[in-house]
């Protein structure tokens, strides 16, 4: 049974990340660097996170990864990168990634903003990303 439950956080990872089954965890950091202090951490981050709740129904995986990059950017987490790229994997546009962030300004405030803001303008530069901001000209 837990073999199950790790497998399909596997195959939801590889969902959100459209990665390889020869690396099926893709660009996701699900604890792997703690092996050695915490060896048991992945297991949980793969059946409590990704079996557990990002497989329940109600949400498509475009709204789970804006709920997750929108409470992210709320608490500061460094985790937002990460989120940032799972959700241009699953089909976020760069506009829609920067239209959340912007929209918490009056909710988490201009430090969390900017520094996710700066997050996601790596992670555009990186892959090569434009945003359109021909709406706001």
């Amino acid at each position: 049974m837990a073999d199950d439950l790790y497998q399909k956080g596997i195959k939801k990872i590889q969902e959100l990340t459209a990665s390889p089954d020869d690396n099926p965890t893709g660009f996701m950091d699900i604890g792997e660097a703690f092996k050695d202090i915490a060896p048991d951490l992945t297991k949980y981050v793969v059946e409590f996170a990704f079996a557990g709740i990002y497989s329940r129904p109600g949400l498509d995986n475009k709204q789970k990864v804006l709920t997750t990059i929108t409470a992210l950017v709320a608490q500061g987490k460094p985790q937002i990168g990460m989120h940032i790229k799972t959700g241009l994997s699953v089909g976020l546009t760069p506009e829609e990634i920067i239209g959340c962030i912007m929209h918490l300004i009056p909710y988490t405030g201009f430090p969390s903003v900017l520094g996710a803001l700066t997050v996601a303008k790596e992670i555009f530069s990186e892959q090569g990303i434009t945003v359109d901001t021909s709406a706001f000209k």
